[in-house]
């Protein structure tokens, strides 16, 4: 699977606002529930959750990779949200969080790999400096799909 092929404008957004971590992680998540990624919502969340207290997501940079392995997810997705205001999140550098890549992936092995392969994807793009700041800068779905093109 190729992060290209799970862009997916349904999921992605340039001007999300949120409050705080738990505010952009349920609006991200109704967006997957909306186009047909998730079927449960609040279990989806609850996954989501578990996995952020095991360990930091905020990997620096204004950015956190959040995801759940979960049995409520029917479709493997990414979605990503550029934030109006930076928010507070656990990072590794103490810096909030601006831009939020919330991985969906499915509970069974097959699915694992999936989100390793994209996981890896991902995380070999937006190692660069001017990938970053062209998503913190991006002001349409297409400027953020233009960094994984």
């Amino acid at each position: 699977m190729d992060i290209k092929s799970v862009l997916d404008e349904r999921i992605i957004c340039t001007e999300l606002d949120a409050v705080d971590k738990e505010d952009a992680l349920k609006k991200m998540i109704k967006m997957l529930l909306d186009a047909g990624y998730i079927d449960d919502a609040e279990g989806f969340y609850e996954d989501v959750l578990l996995r952020e207290s095991q360990g930091i997501t905020g990997i620096g940079n204004y950015i956190a990779i959040p995801h759940g392995k979960s049995s409520s997810v029917s479709k493997v997705g990414i979605s990503i949200a550029k934030l109006n205001n930076e928010i507070q999140w656990e990072t590794n550098d103490g810096k909030g969080v601006k831009v939020i890549f919330l991985f969906a992936v499915g509970d069974d092995s097959e699915n694992s790999l999936e989100h390793l392969k994209l996981l890896a994807q991902v995380a070999g793009r937006i190692a660069s400096d001017e990938a970053v700041e062209q998503l913190l800068n991006a002001h349409s779905v297409e400027d953020i799909k233009k960094v994984f093109a």
